[in-house]
């Protein structure tokens, strides 16, 4: 009976042990989480501004004069964006476009440069930067053959 009595006293001393650990673990699982986020959103971010860069250089190496590549290049990487469901807090879009002036029948390429930063303060993570600035940049080969503009 002793004994029993012993076991009883043990078992009431360790019922509040469970909250207590569960009040330590719990706000580190829930961190844990939004840093998975946070880096999920960053490389889904990272590879959908690949794209919008690839669109932008492609659009804008089919365009005759510098000009109007880049007002087409930065039409492009915008829809680009607007259609992958991606929310800049701001954009940049810039174009090389020294390949346009290359005389017809030599290789010239145009480069885009998309700069994105991408907003994390709804995470609403402690510590973490409200925002990420994420650049991609991708070049497209002019055609060759193709008559270019001044």
């Amino acid at each position: 009976m002793r004994t029993r009595a012993w076991w009883s006293r043990s078992i009431r001393r360790d019922e509040g042990s469970a909250a207590v650990e569960a009040a330590i673990i719990l706000p580190l699982l829930i961190m844990f989480l939004c840093l998975a986020l946070a880096g999920g959103r960053i490389v889904t971010s990272g590879a959908k501004i690949d794209s919008a860069a690839e669109d932008a250089a492609r659009e804008a190496s089919i365009h005759r004069t510098a000009a109007s590549a880049q007002s087409a290049a930065q039409a492009a990487a915008a829809e680009s964006l607007d259609d992958q469901g991606i929310k800049c807090a701001s954009t940049n879009v810039s174009i090389g476009t020294g390949g346009l002036s290359v005389p017809v029948g030599q290789v010239a390429t145009v480069t885009a440069t998309v700069t994105c930063t991408v907003n994390l303060s709804d995470l609403l993570l402690p510590g973490v930067p409200g925002a990420r600035t994420l650049t991609s940049t991708a070049t497209s080969v002019v055609d060759q053959y193709r008559q270019r503009g001044d």
